[in-house]
């Protein structure tokens, strides 16, 4: 994480020296020599809600007409549930059972708790996932973008026009502004956006769960079933097969956000204890996103039946209410603003520790140079932090309009990142902290939920990687278009 000017002069004065600050009275450094923390019950659940509620609510309604009426909502409570009880076992992961110090990243928890080849699997597991949740969102912003100028192009022209735009340009936007947006130095500076982020979730998720009510209430009910689409009408049996386990893949995507855990635990207060704290905004996040969950993919269903869209707000048709359309994917792109943010600041972090640890004299990567901004006042530019937050977002910029595939990239990304980093992990680093002793009541519970959550992650990621398989046989690569 990008360090104020204040970190860079404790850097490499030793422990000792930070201690005297500390008891010296320092209100701008923490324990450790850090930044000062500041975060609240409320940051958390904002930053939570803004990784949680993203793009992955916009497929839910597909992924139940897959499943059904049954197994649809069942999966979403069980992923409810399985997210917020291991988010429970990873914040207690935040401070090392030896000395009680902070981890300030995932795998530094699991370097605390576990060690060995443990911290490099994690970290390959986390930062790809990252990566690729970052190509993502520049995907699902370029086609919320991409509706806008549909809906319009309709409302003008009338609903036979063959209205259809190219998604690239809107992703060279998205990219743009993530060049503005990076340069925020850290995590703890992230809270504004988050705030803005959560409050475009729900007003995003609140009109399409309206417009699918008036529709059902409309008597606009499409074909359902109890057990989704149906084999030899809709689809064949292997494309049942298929498609379920991808709908498994977008759920799973529809509740990851362990990922950063730790890294939002690490923008906490020291008091009340952090895992406390982050147990309550864990419990705060998932409920509330679990709601809307609920009610976008079962209203959603309801509306459109087995032929709900990978994205059900574009099956409205793009008609009237025109406004509230273009509206609702207005607040998609500013949420997907600061979620790309949410997720991506871990990995920038990531990359500016190793640099400042490696080249600790080097003034291009440690220096900060303070400019002055109207109507802003001091701000601290770091040539290295700018230049390779500039790098990385034309990079997943790049890759996002080579690769286009919505609900196929959404199912692939859930499903790999959510037994490793989701239940894998915090499993084993409690089992360790606790010393539950092998073959008792629970340790065999808990490697049967997370040998099930493995078989889970395997048949969604199988279901994807199909998927893509099949996208890539019609889609050109940096021809994409709305």
């Amino acid at each position: 994480m990008a360090k104020s000017e204040g970190a860079i002069e404790l850097q490499g004065k030793g422990s000792s020296f930070v201690d005297e600050v500390v008891a010296g009275g320092d209100k701008n450094v923490d324990d450790d020599g850090k930044p000062k923390r500041t975060g609240t019950l409320w940051t958390a659940s904002a930053h939570i809600i803004t990784a949680v509620i993203g793009s992955g609510v916009l497929s839910l309604a597909w992924a139940i007409a897959q499943l059904g009426w049954i197994a649809g909502p069942a999966v979403l409570m069980a992923f409810s549930f399985i997210t917020f009880y291991t988010s429970t076992l990873l914040a207690d992961c935040y401070r090392s059972p030896v000395t009680g110090r902070r981890n300030h990243t995932y795998m530094d928890a699991v370097r605390s708790n576990l060690g060995g080849m443990k911290i490099r699997f994690c970290g390959i597991n986390q930062y790809t996932n990252l990566f690729g949740t970052a190509v993502g969102y520049t995907i699902t912003s370029a086609i919320s973008m991409a509706a806008i100028q549909r809906s319009d192009c309709f409302h003008k022209r009338g609903h036979n026009t063959p209205c259809h735009f190219y998604n690239n340009p809107y992703m060279l936007i998205f990219g743009g502004a993530q060049v503005i947006l990076s340069q925020i130095p850290n995590f703890h500076k992230l809270w504004w956006l988050s705030y803005v982020a959560a409050a475009m979730s729900f007003t995003y998720s609140g009109i399409g769960v309206s417009l699918a009510l008036a529709q059902v209430v409309g008597g606009g009910l499409g074909r359902t079933s109890l057990t989704g689409v149906a084999v030899g009408v809709d689809v064949t049996g292997t494309e049942k097969i298929w498609r379920a386990f991808q709908a498994l893949g977008d759920i799973a995507f529809a509740y990851s956000y362990s990922m950063i855990l730790i890294e939002i635990q690490d923008t906490l207060k020291s008091a009340p204890p952090e895992n406390k704290v982050m147990k309550k905004a864990s419990f705060v996040g998932v409920s509330v996103t679990t709601l809307f969950y609920m009610a976008c993919g079962c209203l959603g269903y309801a509306a459109f039946g087995n032929d709900a869209p990978g994205n059900f707000l574009t099956g409205f048709g793009f008609y009237e209410p025109f406004w509230l359309i273009d509206f609702a994917n207005l607040c998609i792109v500013i949420h997907l603003l600061g979620a790309w943010q949410v997720y991506t600041q871990p990995v920038y972090a990531f990359i500016e520790d190793w640099a400042a640890s490696k080249w600790q004299t080097s003034d291009f990567i440690n220096k900060e140079h303070v400019i002055i901004l109207p109507y802003y006042g001091a701000y601290s530019i770091n040539m290295f932090r700018l230049l390779w937050r500039t790098a990385y977002v034309v990079l997943t910029t790049a890759i996002a309009m080579a690769v286009p595939f919505f609900n196929d990239i959404m199912g692939l990304l859930g499903a790999l990142a959510f037994w490793p980093l989701t239940v894998y992990f915090p499993i084993e680093m409690f089992i360790a902290r606790n010393k539950v002793k092998p073959f008792t009541f629970r340790w065999t519970w808990l490697q049967v939920l997370s040998m099930g959550c493995l078989l889970i992650s395997v048949a969604a990621a199988v279901g994807s990687v199909q998927g893509i398989v099949v996208a890539l046989h019609t889609s050109k690569p940096f021809q994409s278009y709305s």
